[in-house]
């Protein structure tokens, strides 16, 4: 097949997966459909729950492996859209539909470089994984199959970067902060107020600069975004609760910063998972060197991918526009899928590891 031939058969399968609702934790008729059209190319499809991949070829030990990787669910549509979000409506170049851009462009364009790439044999072994969860950050999602894959030396992860190399992405963290008092009268001279006891720590998490910065992400980023305190207007509250997000760069573990942060604030602090880390890889790594010298330019994300489920090395690219996810009337170009399919397979087609 040439990549026209298979530009236009992946579009048809983008129109089928906008027209099926598949919002985060309910994929299975996209899985069905990403089955289908995988079994129909004589490939050996494998599933978990919503998850499906493929090998290109039987595995050979003495090779690397290079995922390919993108997330078939969406998230639900707001009530501004005035197209149909399940319609698929083509308009001239413009594809407009619900994960048409976040995430279905970039899928099916490295479904299709996958397709072009298996005919070829290459310094590397092969695997398509199209998964669920990821907008959700699910445990039922790429982190469910991972150990299935087996070691992997290289991971693209398809989302909408219009085609640049998003060479680090920030992590996440989130934080459940308490500060603690004692109740006593309003009125009287009474109690400790656990409101006031909060003020140092959340003026701490306001100003405090963690020293080691990224040239890419910039620096950690705490915000305050949720705080509860007291039961009533005359009782003084013995426990202030406060949320934090905490954004993270490559430099730190989200373990290693709360401990960090735990030292430097006096309430207690609870991390309700340390799962989302941050990711980057070298500019002297073989994909990124190819893609520069393909004219792509780099960047680091402060949006977050199942990247952040990933202890291997990740490049995260594709064709669309972030900007353009999660919001009414997403939409895709097919000139930018046709576009994508031609740079990934450039920049994989015979890489060395």
């Amino acid at each position: 097949m040439d990549i026209n031939t298979i530009s236009k058969q992946v579009v048809e399968l983008l129109k089928q997966l906008i027209a099926i609702e598949s919002f985060s934790r309910d994929e299975s008729g996209a899985a069905d459909v990403m089955q289908a059209f995988l079994k129909a190319r004589g490939l050996e499809v494998n599933r978990q729950q919503n998850n499906v991949w493929v090998w290109a070829h039987a595995l050979d030990v003495s090779k690397p492996t290079i995922l390919l990787n993108s997330h078939i669910d969406t998230v639900k549509p707001s009530s501004k859209w005035t197209y149909n979000p399940f319609g698929a409506t083509l308009e001239g170049d413009k594809l407009i539909g619900l994960g048409s851009n976040d995430a279905g462009g970039p899928l099916v364009s490295l479904l299709a470089t996958f397709l072009l790439l298996k005919q070829k044999e290459q310094p590397y072994n092969l695997v398509f994984a199209a998964t669920a969860e990821e907008e959700v950050s699910g445990v039922n999602g790429i982190a469910s199959i991972l150990a299935q894959l087996g070691t992997i030396d290289l991971g693209i992860i398809g989302e909408p970067t219009q085609m640049q190399m998003a060479i680090a992405e920030k992590g996440l963290m989130v934080l459940d902060c308490v500060s603690h008092g004692q109740t006593g009268h309003a009125a009287r001279n009474e109690g400790v107020n656990a409101i006031y006891a909060s003020l140092k720590d959340l003026d701490w998490f306001r100003t405090h600069e963690f020293p080691k910065q990224s040239p890419h992400l910039g620096p950690v980023k705490m915000t305050v975004t949720q705080i509860e305190s007291g039961t009533q207007h005359n009782v003084v509250p013995d426990s202030c609760r406060f949320v934090v997000d905490v954004r993270v760069n490559e430099f730190y573990s989200n373990e290693e910063l709360h401990q960090l942060i735990q030292s430097n604030v006096s309430c207690d602090v609870k991390a309700r998972s340390y799962r989302l880390n941050s990711s980057c890889i070298e500019l002297e790594h073989p994909v990124v060197k190819k893609g520069i010298e393909l004219g792509l330019s780099y960047y680091g994300s402060p949006t977050m991918s199942d990247q952040a489920l990933m202890s291997f090395t990740t490049l995260k690219i594709g064709p669309g526009d972030s900007a353009r996810s999660h919001t009414a009337d997403e939409y895709i170009y097919l000139s930018e899928i046709e576009k994508g399919i031609e740079v990934y397979y450039q920049l994989l087609n015979q890489l060395k590891l």
